[in-house]
């Protein structure tokens, strides 16, 4: 996908303030720890067509709406995807304004997990 310069410029401003996470860290994360989450933040169409298996879905779009309702412990482990993980960046960057302490993007999001084999669903 053909990203717009100014969407490209914000994202590359949150990036410094965010922490990134590969797919293999990602994996051993979730692995270490039972209560870590995988959160899609792509729109519902999106999810609806395919999905990590164990993530759960909070899009971009309610994300800071829904947040304190879902996950109510600020401390929780979150791993943020979207499609590419431009999205999700933003996504992080929002929840760590709003208190969440242990929050990542995933490099790569959807399209990487997708390569990697990683249990999707629909």
């Amino acid at each position: 996908m053909q990203h717009s310069p100014g969407f490209l410029k914000v994202v590359n401003e949150v990036r410094p303030r965010i922490r990134e996470v590969s797919l293999e860290d990602a994996r051993r994360r979730l692995e270490a720890n039972a209560k870590a989450l995988l959160i899609d933040v792509r729109e519902d169409g999106e999810w609806v067509a395919g999905h990590a298996l164990q993530a759960i879905h909070l899009g971009r779009g309610i994300l800071e709406r829904d947040i304190e309702s879902t996950i109510p412990d600020p401390d929780t482990e979150c791993i943020l995807y979207c499609g590419g993980g431009y999205r999700s960046a933003l996504a992080a960057e929002v929840a760590q304004r709003m208190g969440y302490k242990n929050v990542a993007s995933l490099i790569g999001g959807y399209k990487a997990l997708a390569a990697a084999g990683w249990p999707t669903t629909t």
